[in-house]
């Protein structure tokens, strides 16, 4: 109903400038206006509640490009996070997904191939464990392996993107082992406060940007939602690079 209330008010725009200088109505009047126009006039309510939404919609992306702006730096360098490519490129993407997403773990072959094509490309990983449990369970593991080495943290990442199994708690701790990581330690390290920490500044990072699922990538300027090929990938690099550049 507060949809509607909004959307009514949108209507009487619509109707007309009379309705304007009209006085203000109650909640009752308010209520009867929306029952008589969805029976009489429905293309005028669906119209005031599309002009509603889109006008939401704007407010959202704007919300996000100024929250891309001011909080930049804190995206896109921070040494709690692990880093691929070239850690002082001078592009940067930041990429926000779940291990158990499949359009996640569809991107990671295009984002290989890019990083390897593009040497001044920095990529920020930021897990955003969304799907469940087990996504916590696999983003938890995932940032705990850094503790082991860098390198095999990579090879865990790797694997948990590329596997088809079904990535649950046994699976994970067994692409660990498979990895060369010490579970034992793994499952202490998972405990941390930081790693928490990180999970926790991650999913307000992603909001504040208005993502709704993943993946998410800011790249440059742009806020991509959702996976995207190698050559749009190349593309928004390529726009961020000439941004950076001017």
């Amino acid at each position: 109903m507060r949809r509607l209330f909004a959307a009514v008010a949108l209507i009487l725009g619509l109707i007309g400038p009379a309705q304007a200088q009209a006085p203000a109505p109650d909640r009752v009047a308010i209520e009867q206006i929306v029952r008589d126009l969805i029976r009489r006039e429905p293309e005028i309510v669906l119209e005031a509640l599309d002009a509603l939404e889109k006008r939401g919609e704007a407010q959202q992306r704007e919300a996000a490009k100024q929250a891309l702006n001011e909080r930049r730096r804190e995206l896109e360098n921070d040494p709690d996070l692990p880093v691929a490519g070239n850690p002082r490129g001078s592009v940067v993407i930041v990429e926000f997904f779940d291990y158990r997403c499949p359009y996640c773990r569809r991107m990671a072959a295009p984002i290989k191939e890019l990083l390897a094509a593009e040497k001044d490309v920095k990529l920020v990983r930021r897990d955003w464990p969304i799907l469940g449990p087990p996504s916590v369970v696999a983003s938890r593991a995932a940032l705990a392996a850094r503790a082991q080495g860098e390198q095999r943290y990579d090879a865990f990442h790797e694997a948990l993107m590329s596997t088809r199994a079904q990535i649950d708690e046994e699976s994970v701790f067994r692409i660990a082992r498979e990895s060369g990581l010490d579970t034992d330690r793994l499952r202490r390290d998972m405990e941390s406060p930081r790693i928490a920490a990180i999970l926790q500044k991650n999913d307000a990072l992603a909001r504040a940007l208005a993502f709704t699922g993943t993946p998410g990538f800011a790249i440059g300027d742009a806020l991509v939602p959702g996976a995207v090929d190698l050559r749009t990938l190349k593309n928004l690099v390529a726009e961020a690079r000439a941004r950076s550049q001017r």
